[in-house]
């Protein structure tokens, strides 16, 4: 297995993450985004859309960071990851949707601003990120994880920008559950860091 990716990607961070916590071995190939190698012809052949991450198995390429994690988990039956009742599989589904959807424009999007230098309003992303954090400290109330009694994909597909989302100028003080939560995450057995950059909050 191949996992096309950038370090400061959430999104590829999120790929790498999962592949360490149920301990698949994987082969890193680092994408060079400030040479657009993402746009090139032989990347765009795995993903068309030029975005990162892609999984590569065999002959079997598998892009979008929320689609690897699904894959995974089926391909290795880690039902604990990826439940399959119905109740606690729309879970999982919901927050996988919250991920691609809420915390992209929100932590994400105030993040590519300090990090790759994105021409997005600072005001409207943060305000964004605000929302979906204090939504996501809400949910945690009460609770370990954010689907389930136990860990799973959910979790792991809105760590990363979550995490670093004092980066982009979000400040987490005022989220307990969260902050509680994030330790819980980097607690597992097998956690990989999100490389950090200095940036806003954080320089």
């Amino acid at each position: 297995m191949k996992l096309y990716h950038h370090p400061l990607s959430g999104h590829s961070h999120r790929a790498r993450l999962f592949l360490s916590l149920i301990g698949q071995p994987v082969e890193l190939v680092e994408v060079d985004l400030s040479k657009r190698a993402h746009k090139e012809p032989a990347f765009l052949k795995l993903n068309p859309f030029g975005q990162l991450p892609v999984l590569e198995d065999g002959d079997l390429a598998v892009p979008d960071s929320n689609a690897i994690l699904v894959y995974l988990s089926k391909k290795f039956g880690k039902t604990d990851w990826l439940p399959e009742t119905p109740a606690e599989a729309a879970a999982v589904q919901r927050w996988l949707s919250v991920a691609a959807g809420d915390l992209a424009a929100g932590p994400a999007a105030a993040r590519l601003i300090t990090v790759f230098a994105a021409p997005l309003d600072r005001d409207t992303v943060v305000s964004r990120a605000h929302v979906v954090l204090k939504r996501i400290d809400d949910a945690l109330s009460g609770r370990t994880w954010i689907a389930a009694d136990h860990p799973t994909v959910a979790d792991v597909a809105l760590y990363s920008y979550t995490a670093r989302a004092p980066e982009g100028f979000v400040d987490l003080s005022d989220y307990a559950n969260v902050r509680q939560w994030l330790a819980r995450v980097e607690a597992l057995p097998g956690f990989v860091e999100f490389q950090r950059t200095p940036v806003g909050l954080a320089a």
